[in-house]
């Protein structure tokens, strides 16, 4: 009963867009102030990380500790870019409502990301708040460019799709 109403009832779809909007305020705002900012480096964030592996209660899993020795710690400089322009287009994409599912999924894997490194902040809320919006599904984004821009690409793949059959039929 509630997945049904989450998923197809208007209010509950005011009530998302609500959500969404709020949601990608925050994105969009930590994202730009990355931007703007006197050059936002990760690597700081990542060594403080996997120091939090260690001790007697460690914040952060070793499993992950050791990811972001390996490769995020290499890479800080990728890891940065991919932070601060992550932020911004999944704040922009929530709310404006466009690919609403696609940008919801990025952002909790932000959000979770943040979370395996030992930091609390409002990463758990949001990460319960972006679970409605993707198990909403379409509604999510029914107040939003989703209502145009979902149903013009499907028309586009189907076509495609269609024009690929004919085309492997007369061959």
């Amino acid at each position: 009963m509630f997945l049904n109403f989450i998923r197809t009832n208007k209010i509950s779809a005011g009530i998302l867009a609500f959500l969404r909007i709020y949601i990608g305020y925050a994105w969009l705002t930590a994202g730009i102030g990355k931007l703007t900012g006197p050059g936002f480096d990760a690597s700081g964030f990542l060594q403080g990380a996997i120091a939090s592996a260690g001790g007697d209660h460690p914040a952060v899993q070793g499993w992950w500790a050791a990811f972001l020795e390996h490769v995020a710690l290499p890479g800080a400089g990728v890891f940065s870019y991919l932070v601060m322009f992550g932020e911004v287009l999944v704040g922009l994409a929530l709310i404006l409502g466009i690919f609403t599912n696609f940008a919801a999924i990025m952002g909790m894997t932000m959000n979770f990301a943040f979370l395996f490194s030992g930091t609390v902040s409002t990463n758990a809320q949001m990460v319960l708040i972006t679970f409605f919006i993707v198990v909403a599904g379409a509604n999510a984004g029914k107040i939003g460019l989703d209502c145009w821009v979902i149903p013009f690409v499907k028309e586009r793949l189907h076509k495609d799709n269609h024009k690929s059959e004919k085309h492997i039929a007369t061959v």
